[in-house]
Protein backbone atom coordinates (compact mmCIF):
# COMPACT_ATOMS: atom_id res chain seq x y z
CA UNK A 1 0.00 0.00 0.00
CA UNK A 2 2.62 2.23 -0.99
CA UNK A 3 1.49 3.77 -4.49
CA UNK A 4 1.35 7.71 -4.07
CA UNK A 5 -2.21 9.12 -3.69
CA UNK A 6 -4.33 10.36 -6.66
CA UNK A 7 -4.80 13.81 -7.07
CA UNK A 8 -8.36 15.09 -7.34
CA UNK A 9 -9.48 17.83 -9.27
CA UNK A 10 -11.88 19.74 -7.08
CA UNK A 11 -14.59 21.53 -8.97
CA UNK A 12 -16.19 22.96 -6.45
CA UNK A 13 -15.20 23.96 -2.59
CA UNK A 14 -17.25 23.27 0.21
CA UNK A 15 -19.37 25.93 1.37
CA UNK A 16 -21.56 25.92 4.94
CA UNK A 17 -25.11 26.73 3.22
CA UNK A 18 -28.30 25.48 3.35
CA UNK A 19 -28.99 26.64 -0.34
CA UNK A 20 -27.59 23.57 -2.13
CA UNK A 21 -25.72 20.42 -1.57
CA UNK A 22 -22.71 21.45 -1.69
CA UNK A 23 -19.71 19.47 -1.54
CA UNK A 24 -16.29 18.81 -3.54
CA UNK A 25 -16.84 16.78 -6.57
CA UNK A 26 -13.15 15.58 -7.55
CA UNK A 27 -13.03 13.79 -10.89
CA UNK A 28 -12.85 10.07 -10.06
CA UNK A 29 -13.95 6.80 -10.55
CA UNK A 30 -13.95 3.75 -8.41
CA UNK A 31 -12.83 1.17 -10.83
CA UNK A 32 -10.44 2.34 -12.57
CA UNK A 33 -7.40 -0.12 -12.04
CA UNK A 34 -5.29 2.22 -10.40
CA UNK A 35 -7.63 2.82 -7.63
CA UNK A 36 -8.16 -0.44 -6.98
CA UNK A 37 -5.01 -1.74 -6.82
CA UNK A 38 -4.40 0.63 -3.94
CA UNK A 39 -7.83 2.70 -2.62
CA UNK A 40 -6.27 3.48 0.67
CA UNK A 41 -3.68 6.79 -0.30
CA UNK A 42 -6.38 8.25 -1.76
CA UNK A 43 -8.81 7.70 1.04
CA UNK A 44 -6.02 8.62 3.33
CA UNK A 45 -6.41 12.79 1.29
CA UNK A 46 -10.12 12.53 1.20
CA UNK A 47 -10.54 11.80 5.77
CA UNK A 48 -7.66 14.71 5.50
CA UNK A 49 -9.20 17.29 3.22
CA UNK A 50 -12.38 16.12 1.68
CA UNK A 51 -14.25 14.00 3.96
CA UNK A 52 -17.33 14.32 2.05
CA UNK A 53 -17.70 14.32 -2.06
CA UNK A 54 -20.04 14.52 -4.53
CA UNK A 55 -19.82 11.97 -7.47
CA UNK A 56 -21.75 10.82 -10.12
CA UNK A 57 -20.39 6.76 -10.61
CA UNK A 58 -22.68 5.58 -13.69
CA UNK A 59 -25.36 3.75 -12.86
CA UNK A 60 -25.13 4.39 -9.19
CA UNK A 61 -26.14 8.59 -10.61
CA UNK A 62 -25.14 11.09 -8.00
CA UNK A 63 -24.81 10.30 -4.40
CA UNK A 64 -22.41 11.65 -1.38
CA UNK A 65 -19.16 9.64 -0.30
CA UNK A 66 -18.45 9.74 3.18
CA UNK A 67 -14.60 8.70 4.29
CA UNK A 68 -14.42 9.47 8.00
CA UNK A 69 -14.98 6.66 10.35
CA UNK A 70 -17.26 8.75 12.62
CA UNK A 71 -19.52 9.56 9.30
CA UNK A 72 -20.01 6.54 8.57
CA UNK A 73 -21.11 5.17 11.93
CA UNK A 74 -23.99 7.85 11.81
CA UNK A 75 -25.05 6.54 8.53
CA UNK A 76 -25.10 3.23 9.23
CA UNK A 77 -26.74 3.58 12.92
CA UNK A 78 -29.01 7.03 12.25
CA UNK A 79 -31.93 5.41 10.73
CA UNK A 80 -34.20 8.43 12.15
CA UNK A 81 -32.43 10.19 9.26
CA UNK A 82 -31.13 8.09 6.71
CA UNK A 83 -33.14 4.71 5.23
CA UNK A 84 -32.11 1.76 3.38
CA UNK A 85 -34.94 1.94 1.18
CA UNK A 86 -34.91 4.93 -1.15
CA UNK A 87 -38.75 4.82 -0.87
CA UNK A 88 -39.17 5.90 2.96
CA UNK A 89 -37.20 9.28 1.39
CA UNK A 90 -40.02 9.72 -1.00
CA UNK A 91 -38.40 8.27 -3.55
CA UNK A 92 -39.66 5.62 -6.40
CA UNK A 93 -37.99 2.15 -7.57
CA UNK A 94 -38.00 2.29 -10.94
CA UNK A 95 -39.14 -1.26 -12.94
CA UNK A 96 -35.64 -1.48 -14.58
CA UNK A 97 -34.19 -1.32 -11.27
CA UNK A 98 -36.67 -3.86 -9.42
CA UNK A 99 -36.26 -6.55 -12.41
CA UNK A 100 -32.36 -5.97 -12.41
CA UNK A 101 -32.71 -6.74 -8.65
CA UNK A 102 -34.32 -9.96 -8.51
CA UNK A 103 -36.46 -8.51 -5.68
CA UNK A 104 -33.96 -7.74 -3.73
CA UNK A 105 -35.44 -4.27 -3.32
CA UNK A 106 -38.27 -5.90 -1.32
CA UNK A 107 -35.41 -7.72 0.38
CA UNK A 108 -34.18 -7.65 4.47
CA UNK A 109 -31.40 -5.61 3.10
CA UNK A 110 -33.19 -3.04 1.85
CA UNK A 111 -36.01 -2.53 4.52
CA UNK A 112 -36.16 -0.37 7.04
CA UNK A 113 -37.99 -0.16 10.73
CA UNK A 114 -40.73 -2.86 11.20
CA UNK A 115 -40.46 -4.42 7.78
CA UNK A 116 -36.91 -5.28 8.30
CA UNK A 117 -37.02 -6.12 11.50
CA UNK A 118 -39.75 -9.17 10.90
CA UNK A 119 -37.63 -10.16 7.66
CA UNK A 120 -34.28 -10.74 9.59
CA UNK A 121 -35.74 -12.21 12.70
CA UNK A 122 -37.47 -15.09 10.41
CA UNK A 123 -34.70 -15.50 8.14
CA UNK A 124 -31.80 -15.20 11.30
CA UNK A 125 -34.55 -18.31 12.60
CA UNK A 126 -32.69 -20.27 9.90
CA UNK A 127 -29.31 -18.98 10.48
CA UNK A 128 -28.33 -19.29 14.06
CA UNK A 129 -24.99 -19.19 14.74
CA UNK A 130 -24.96 -23.18 16.08
CA UNK A 131 -26.27 -24.11 12.73
CA UNK A 132 -23.07 -22.08 11.24
CA UNK A 133 -20.73 -23.62 13.74
CA UNK A 134 -21.70 -26.96 12.88
CA UNK A 135 -20.64 -26.77 9.45
CA UNK A 136 -16.73 -26.41 10.61
CA UNK A 137 -16.24 -30.15 9.64
CA UNK A 138 -17.65 -30.09 6.71
CA UNK A 139 -16.10 -27.13 5.60
CA UNK A 140 -12.57 -28.47 6.85
CA UNK A 141 -13.08 -31.84 4.36
CA UNK A 142 -14.02 -29.42 1.58
CA UNK A 143 -10.92 -27.42 2.01
CA UNK A 144 -8.81 -30.25 2.25
CA UNK A 145 -10.18 -31.99 -0.48
CA UNK A 146 -9.55 -28.48 -2.90
CA UNK A 147 -6.29 -28.25 -2.08
CA UNK A 148 -5.77 -31.90 -2.31
CA UNK A 149 -6.73 -31.47 -6.06
CA UNK A 150 -4.19 -28.32 -6.63
CA UNK A 151 -1.72 -29.96 -4.97
CA UNK A 152 -1.89 -33.34 -7.70
CA UNK A 153 -1.81 -30.43 -10.70
CA UNK A 154 1.39 -28.79 -9.13
CA UNK A 155 0.02 -25.45 -9.17
CA UNK A 156 -1.96 -23.39 -6.87
CA UNK A 157 -4.28 -20.41 -8.22
CA UNK A 158 -5.76 -19.51 -4.71
CA UNK A 159 -8.65 -17.62 -6.23
CA UNK A 160 -9.34 -20.10 -8.36
CA UNK A 161 -8.83 -23.32 -6.83
CA UNK A 162 -10.00 -22.65 -3.15
CA UNK A 163 -11.17 -19.00 -2.53
CA UNK A 164 -13.98 -19.11 -5.35
CA UNK A 165 -15.03 -23.07 -4.88
CA UNK A 166 -15.25 -23.40 -1.34
CA UNK A 167 -17.71 -20.47 -0.59
CA UNK A 168 -20.05 -22.00 -3.15
CA UNK A 169 -19.55 -25.80 -1.85
CA UNK A 170 -20.34 -24.59 1.41
CA UNK A 171 -23.66 -22.10 0.89
CA UNK A 172 -25.16 -24.69 -1.30
CA UNK A 173 -24.65 -27.59 1.09
CA UNK A 174 -26.50 -24.83 3.39
CA UNK A 175 -29.10 -24.78 0.83
CA UNK A 176 -29.47 -28.20 -0.17
CA UNK A 177 -28.35 -27.54 -3.68
CA UNK A 178 -27.21 -31.03 -5.40
CA UNK A 179 -23.73 -31.33 -6.71
CA UNK A 180 -24.75 -31.41 -9.72
CA UNK A 181 -26.09 -28.15 -10.02
CA UNK A 182 -22.99 -26.46 -8.47
CA UNK A 183 -21.14 -25.57 -11.28
CA UNK A 184 -24.03 -23.63 -12.99
CA UNK A 185 -24.90 -21.91 -9.61
CA UNK A 186 -21.31 -20.89 -9.27
CA UNK A 187 -21.60 -19.90 -13.08
CA UNK A 188 -25.00 -17.72 -12.17
CA UNK A 189 -23.47 -15.90 -9.51
CA UNK A 190 -20.24 -14.98 -10.59
CA UNK A 191 -22.04 -13.40 -13.22
CA UNK A 192 -24.62 -11.68 -11.34
CA UNK A 193 -21.77 -10.22 -8.75
CA UNK A 194 -20.04 -8.73 -11.94
CA UNK A 195 -22.64 -6.51 -12.70
CA UNK A 196 -21.57 -3.71 -9.73
CA UNK A 197 -19.50 -1.02 -11.93
CA UNK A 198 -20.90 -2.66 -15.09
CA UNK A 199 -21.89 -0.90 -18.48
CA UNK A 200 -25.24 -1.27 -20.37
CA UNK A 201 -23.57 -3.70 -22.59
CA UNK A 202 -22.52 -5.70 -19.65
CA UNK A 203 -26.34 -5.87 -18.38
CA UNK A 204 -27.10 -7.26 -20.75
CA UNK A 205 -25.24 -10.18 -21.32
CA UNK A 206 -25.63 -10.96 -17.95
CA UNK A 207 -29.57 -10.89 -17.83
CA UNK A 208 -29.33 -14.59 -19.24
CA UNK A 209 -27.58 -15.40 -15.60
CA UNK A 210 -30.29 -13.78 -13.60
CA UNK A 211 -32.85 -15.56 -15.32
CA UNK A 212 -31.52 -18.87 -14.85
CA UNK A 213 -30.30 -18.30 -11.44
CA UNK A 214 -34.15 -16.93 -10.44
CA UNK A 215 -35.52 -19.44 -12.26
CA UNK A 216 -33.36 -22.17 -10.27
CA UNK A 217 -34.06 -20.33 -6.58
CA UNK A 218 -37.68 -20.44 -7.29
CA UNK A 219 -37.87 -24.43 -8.68
CA UNK A 220 -35.35 -25.40 -5.61
CA UNK A 221 -37.94 -23.56 -3.03
CA UNK A 222 -41.37 -25.12 -4.84
CA UNK A 223 -39.39 -28.66 -4.33
CA UNK A 224 -38.00 -27.99 -0.62
CA UNK A 225 -41.37 -26.96 -0.07
CA UNK A 226 -43.60 -30.15 -0.79
CA UNK A 227 -39.70 -32.06 0.65
CA UNK A 228 -38.05 -30.34 3.69
CA UNK A 229 -34.88 -31.85 4.71
CA UNK A 230 -32.38 -30.55 7.21
CA UNK A 231 -30.90 -27.51 5.74
CA UNK A 232 -31.49 -23.79 5.65
CA UNK A 233 -33.80 -23.29 3.29
CA UNK A 234 -36.18 -25.56 4.78
CA UNK A 235 -35.57 -23.99 7.89
CA UNK A 236 -36.69 -20.57 6.40
CA UNK A 237 -39.92 -22.26 5.27
CA UNK A 238 -40.96 -23.40 8.80
CA UNK A 239 -39.20 -20.00 10.27
CA UNK A 240 -42.22 -18.80 12.31
CA UNK A 241 -42.79 -15.65 14.51
CA UNK A 242 -46.28 -14.61 15.83
CA UNK A 243 -47.92 -17.64 13.40
CA UNK A 244 -45.81 -14.90 10.31
CA UNK A 245 -44.18 -16.40 7.90
CA UNK A 246 -42.12 -15.64 4.68
CA UNK A 247 -44.22 -15.34 1.49
CA UNK A 248 -42.83 -17.21 -1.35
CA UNK A 249 -41.01 -13.94 -3.14
CA UNK A 250 -39.91 -12.87 0.08
CA UNK A 251 -38.15 -16.10 0.55
CA UNK A 252 -36.57 -16.17 -3.49
CA UNK A 253 -34.90 -12.61 -1.98
CA UNK A 254 -33.89 -13.74 1.31
CA UNK A 255 -32.27 -16.60 -0.14
CA UNK A 256 -30.28 -14.68 -3.00
CA UNK A 257 -28.94 -12.84 -0.18
CA UNK A 258 -28.23 -15.19 1.66
CA UNK A 259 -26.18 -16.89 -1.28
CA UNK A 260 -24.28 -13.54 -1.84
CA UNK A 261 -24.05 -12.76 1.58
CA UNK A 262 -22.19 -16.33 1.80
CA UNK A 263 -20.16 -15.43 -1.26
CA UNK A 264 -18.52 -12.31 -1.67
CA UNK A 265 -17.20 -11.18 1.33
CA UNK A 266 -15.59 -14.74 2.22
CA UNK A 267 -14.56 -15.23 -1.24
CA UNK A 268 -12.33 -11.44 -0.86
CA UNK A 269 -11.74 -12.07 2.45
CA UNK A 270 -9.79 -15.35 1.82
CA UNK A 271 -7.47 -13.90 -1.14
CA UNK A 272 -6.82 -10.61 0.23
CA UNK A 273 -6.20 -12.20 3.21
CA UNK A 274 -3.64 -14.77 2.07
CA UNK A 275 -2.28 -11.82 -0.22
CA UNK A 276 -1.48 -10.15 3.75
CA UNK A 277 -0.17 -12.60 5.31
CA UNK A 278 2.08 -13.23 2.40
CA UNK A 279 3.17 -9.58 1.94
CA UNK A 280 3.97 -9.30 5.93
CA UNK A 281 5.99 -12.36 6.76
CA UNK A 282 7.09 -11.65 9.65
CA UNK A 283 2.77 -11.97 10.30
CA UNK A 284 2.62 -15.03 8.74
CA UNK A 285 5.50 -16.61 10.88
CA UNK A 286 4.17 -14.77 14.01
CA UNK A 287 0.35 -16.97 13.63
CA UNK A 288 1.98 -20.05 12.84
CA UNK A 289 3.86 -19.42 15.96
CA UNK A 290 0.52 -18.60 17.91
CA UNK A 291 -2.31 -20.50 16.38
CA UNK A 292 -4.37 -18.93 19.44
CA UNK A 293 -4.04 -15.13 17.44
CA UNK A 294 -6.34 -16.67 14.49
CA UNK A 295 -9.77 -15.24 15.58
CA UNK A 296 -7.80 -11.92 16.13
CA UNK A 297 -5.93 -12.22 12.62
CA UNK A 298 -9.12 -12.72 10.89
CA UNK A 299 -10.87 -9.55 12.30
CA UNK A 300 -7.52 -7.26 11.14
CA UNK A 301 -7.85 -9.63 7.95
CA UNK A 302 -11.46 -7.58 7.56
CA UNK A 303 -9.99 -4.22 8.79
CA UNK A 304 -7.33 -4.33 6.68
CA UNK A 305 -8.48 -5.63 3.32
CA UNK A 306 -11.99 -4.67 3.84
CA UNK A 307 -13.87 -6.76 1.46
CA UNK A 308 -16.66 -4.91 1.17
CA UNK A 309 -15.69 -1.05 0.32
CA UNK A 310 -18.54 0.57 -0.28
CA UNK A 311 -21.58 -0.18 1.70
CA UNK A 312 -24.97 -0.02 -0.04
CA UNK A 313 -26.52 4.16 0.08
CA UNK A 314 -28.47 5.58 2.50
CA UNK A 315 -30.90 8.30 1.41
CA UNK A 316 -31.88 11.26 3.31
CA UNK A 317 -35.49 10.82 4.89
CA UNK A 318 -35.71 14.91 5.18
CA UNK A 319 -32.91 17.77 4.53
CA UNK A 320 -30.57 16.81 6.64
CA UNK A 321 -26.52 18.25 7.68
CA UNK A 322 -23.80 16.05 7.73
CA UNK A 323 -20.21 17.54 8.65
CA UNK A 324 -21.96 20.82 7.90
CA UNK A 325 -22.79 19.35 4.52
CA UNK A 326 -26.56 20.36 3.12
CA UNK A 327 -28.21 17.03 2.13
CA UNK A 328 -31.36 17.03 0.68
CA UNK A 329 -34.43 14.77 1.19
CA UNK A 330 -33.72 11.50 -1.37
CA UNK A 331 -30.26 12.43 -1.78
CA UNK A 332 -28.49 9.46 -2.12
CA UNK A 333 -25.23 9.04 0.91
CA UNK A 334 -22.65 6.02 0.42
CA UNK A 335 -20.47 5.04 3.72
CA UNK A 336 -16.83 4.34 2.64
CA UNK A 337 -16.29 1.02 4.65
CA UNK A 338 -12.73 0.52 3.19
CA UNK A 339 -11.78 3.92 4.45
CA UNK A 340 -13.42 4.17 7.64
CA UNK A 341 -11.26 0.82 8.25
CA UNK A 342 -7.42 2.71 8.03
CA UNK A 343 -9.59 6.24 10.02
CA UNK A 344 -5.96 7.13 11.64
CA UNK A 345 -8.27 8.39 14.56
CA UNK A 346 -9.46 5.33 15.19
CA UNK A 347 -7.14 2.89 14.48
CA UNK A 348 -3.52 3.39 15.49
CA UNK A 349 -0.83 2.76 12.43
CA UNK A 350 -3.79 1.73 10.21
CA UNK A 351 -1.51 0.87 7.45
CA UNK A 352 0.35 -1.54 9.70
CA UNK A 353 -0.83 -5.20 9.29
CA UNK A 354 -1.10 -6.16 12.84
CA UNK A 355 -2.47 -9.46 13.10
CA UNK A 356 -2.55 -8.96 17.40
CA UNK A 357 -4.65 -5.40 16.94
CA UNK A 358 -6.59 -4.82 20.38
CA UNK A 359 -9.16 -3.33 20.25
CA UNK A 360 -10.17 -3.31 16.40
CA UNK A 361 -13.49 -1.83 16.43
CA UNK A 362 -13.47 -2.30 12.56
CA UNK A 363 -16.60 -2.01 10.15
CA UNK A 364 -16.35 -4.74 7.56
CA UNK A 365 -19.70 -6.02 7.98
CA UNK A 366 -21.16 -2.89 8.81
CA UNK A 367 -23.14 -1.70 11.80
CA UNK A 368 -26.26 -1.37 13.55
CA UNK A 369 -29.50 -3.07 12.25
CA UNK A 370 -28.09 -4.40 9.20
CA UNK A 371 -25.08 -5.91 10.29
CA UNK A 372 -24.34 -8.52 7.83
CA UNK A 373 -26.08 -12.04 8.86
CA UNK A 374 -23.25 -13.76 7.26
CA UNK A 375 -20.52 -12.35 9.29
CA UNK A 376 -20.29 -15.50 11.29
CA UNK A 377 -19.76 -18.26 8.18
CA UNK A 378 -17.52 -15.77 6.40
CA UNK A 379 -15.43 -15.45 9.78
CA UNK A 380 -15.65 -19.72 10.08
CA UNK A 381 -14.63 -20.23 6.63
CA UNK A 382 -11.85 -18.08 6.78
CA UNK A 383 -10.31 -19.60 9.67
CA UNK A 384 -10.48 -22.74 8.62
CA UNK A 385 -9.10 -22.15 5.09
CA UNK A 386 -5.83 -20.38 6.94
CA UNK A 387 -5.48 -23.57 9.55
CA UNK A 388 -5.23 -25.44 6.68
CA UNK A 389 -2.82 -22.90 4.53
CA UNK A 390 -0.40 -23.15 7.57
CA UNK A 391 -0.68 -26.54 8.80
CA UNK A 392 -0.26 -27.99 4.93
CA UNK A 393 2.61 -25.51 3.33
CA UNK A 394 5.91 -25.00 5.48
CA UNK A 395 6.56 -22.02 2.79
CA UNK A 396 3.90 -20.12 1.07
CA UNK A 397 5.26 -16.83 -1.80
CA UNK A 398 3.43 -15.05 -4.59
CA UNK A 399 4.25 -16.89 -7.85
CA UNK A 400 4.03 -13.79 -9.45
CA UNK A 401 5.47 -9.87 -9.11
CA UNK A 402 3.01 -8.16 -6.84
CA UNK A 403 2.35 -5.55 -9.68
CA UNK A 404 1.15 -8.53 -12.19
CA UNK A 405 -2.20 -9.23 -9.69
CA UNK A 406 -5.32 -7.65 -11.27
CA UNK A 407 -8.18 -6.56 -9.04
CA UNK A 408 -11.98 -7.05 -10.22
CA UNK A 409 -14.07 -3.76 -11.72
CA UNK A 410 -16.07 -3.68 -9.19
CA UNK A 411 -17.24 -0.58 -7.15
CA UNK A 412 -18.75 -2.41 -3.70
CA UNK A 413 -16.11 -4.97 -3.29
CA UNK A 414 -12.22 -5.23 -3.65
CA UNK A 415 -10.88 -8.64 -4.66
CA UNK A 416 -8.49 -10.43 -6.64
CA UNK A 417 -8.97 -11.91 -9.83
CA UNK A 418 -6.51 -14.91 -9.58
CA UNK A 419 -3.35 -15.08 -6.80
CA UNK A 420 -0.90 -17.82 -7.62
CA UNK A 421 1.21 -19.34 -5.10
CA UNK A 422 4.23 -21.04 -5.08
CA UNK A 423 4.12 -23.40 -2.10
CA UNK A 424 6.44 -26.14 0.23
CA UNK A 425 5.05 -29.07 1.78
Amino acid sequence: MTAPAPTPTTNNEPKKTRATSTAPTPSFNFVTPEFRRDPYPFYARLRREMPIIRLNQGRRGESFYVSRYDDVMVLLKDTERFANDKRSAGLQVSWLESRLSMGIVDSMVMKDGVDHRRLRTLVHKAFMPARVAALEQRIEQLTDGLLDAADARGTLDLMADLALPLPVAVISDMMGVDERYQHDFHRWMNGILELDGAGPLELLTNVPNMIKLNRFLRMLIAERRKNKGDDVLSAMIEAEEAGDKLSFDELVASTLILLLAGHETTVNLIGSGVLALVEYPDQLERLRAHPELMDSAVEEMLRYTSPVQLNAPRFAREDTELRGVFIRKGEAVCPILGSANHDEAYFEDPERFDIGRQPNRHVAFGFGPHFCLGAPLARLEAKVVFRALLRRYTDIQLAVPRSALTWRRSQSVRGLTALPLRVRR
